[in-house]
């Protein structure tokens, strides 16, 4: 939107040094489900910058990144009682707070077949990519931080980290990597104070370690993404049912039975179907992940949909639809039965299902650095209970780069 400050920005990329500014902005209002209809915003600055090594050192295939953001505003699923699992403002979270998001060296080898990057990252940045143009969770950035986000730490939070990327061939590729885990990083409060510092917080629990594979063919001239991948969590973890004895935690109390990990797999598929190679037309995705069912309270989540690039006749507007299920743990809601028999005058709602969610949008681009999409949300069986109202929610979603 700034242009190119009078060629200066120009001047600094032919040096080495670039720019990532924007903003984001969520509105949503509900219409029907929980107990308020009210209109809630959240929003998040962003403010980038990368520096290429080579260029401003002679470092040969070196760059170091950084990125802060800024996120403030309120959630409107809790606000209104809705019971949702998935957020419909999708950039509230992590602390309405500063954060350092990217803070890394990146080091490319070998003609850049093999690239590694070390310091302070999100896991989404680099494993199980996918784009944010939805408003809701559902269909946003990496999906296993949508299920585990308990210590898959996606957006903006980032955690010492460390990532391998060998490209196999020209269009296979395989990821590693090893991200610390500490219940900090997961904290809202933490972040309020530390947020902004890549201090090494104590309590370190393990590593979480990802493992990628990826194929990016061109299909009838048509550019598409195939990835699947595992991971591993070297933390134990809490059982949902049974205490350290193998008995029901709710009926004899005492400690969560420890599991010695926590694990879980995906898939990701992309792949534009029609239309003109990265232009116009239409592209259809896939996503699906499972997390164990002994410690996650949502173990499952799918998602389907498409983007049409193009509509109108105008280059930079698209239209886009999904389809999403999240679902609620059986075991988890075993738990809760046991615990409502037990104490039937405070009997809690059993969620024991898959939240079901549809998004439609349409992005308009007045001019190519701002996206204005209005959506439509409907939220069915919010967090996996049909004992909650449905949700309509309409939804604002903007973006700026600056």
């Amino acid at each position: 939107m700034f242009g190119d400050w009078g060629g200066e920005r120009t001047r600094l990329a032919d040096k080495g040094i670039t720019f990532d500014f924007g903003y984001g902005f969520e509105a949503a209002h509900n219409y029907s489900g929980g107990t308020r209809n009210i209109t809630r915003y959240t929003d998040q600055w962003k403010f980038g910058t990368a520096f290429d090594l080579e260029k401003l050192w002679g470092w040969e295939g070196a760059k170091f990144t950084m990125v802060v953001t800024d996120r403030n505003g309120r959630d409107i699923g809790a606000d209104a009682n809705i019971g949702n699992n998935q957020l419909i403002q999708e950039v509230y979270g992590r602390g309405q707070t500063w954060h350092l998001t990217i803070f890394a060296l990146e080091q490319k080898f070998f003609d850049d077949k093999l690239s590694w990057k070390i310091g302070r990252l999100p896991v989404g940045e680099d494993i199980n990519q996918f784009s944010c143009d939805f408003q809701n969770l559902s269909f946003c950035g990496a999906q296993p931080g949508n299920i585990v986000g308990d210590y898959w730490i996606n957006w903006p939070t980032s955690q010492w980290a460390t990532v391998l990327k060998l490209n196999t061939s020209s269009d296979t590729f395989v990821k590693l990597a090893a991200y610390q885990m500490n219940p900090k990083y997961a904290d809202d409060s933490y972040a309020v104070h530390h947020g902004l510092t890549p201090g090494f917080p104590s309590g370190t629990t393990g590593a979480l370690i990802p493992l990628e594979f990826g194929w990016t063919p061109k299909i009838n001239g048509l550019p598409g993404s195939y990835r699947a991948g595992v991971w591993y969590n070297t933390s134990n973890g809490n059982d949902l049912y049974l205490n350290e004895q193998h008995q029901p935690l709710a009926e004899f109390g005492g400690t969560p039975l420890q599991h010695d990990s926590r694990r879980g797999a995906w898939i990701t598929f992309q792949q534009q179907v029609t239309g003109e190679a990265g232009g116009k037309g239409t592209t259809v995705f896939l996503n699906v992940t499972s997390a164990d069912h002994a410690t996650s309270a949502t173990n499952n989540q799918i998602s389907l949909g498409m983007e049409y690039k193009g509509i109108f006749d105008r280059p930079n507007d698209f239209i886009g639809a999904a389809f999403g299920a999240s679902y609620a743990n059986g075991y988890a809601a075993k738990n809760q039965r046991l615990i409502n028999q037990l104490n039937p005058d405070n009997a809690a709602i059993v969620n024991d299902g898959y939240e079901k969610v549809t998004e439609v949008f349409y992005s308009w681009s007045p001019i190519p650095s701002i996206a204005i999409r209005p959506n439509l949300q409907y939220i069915k069986d919010p967090g996996g209970s049909n004992k909650r109202d449905d949700a309509f929610v309409l939804g604002l979603k903007t973006s700026v780069a600056f």
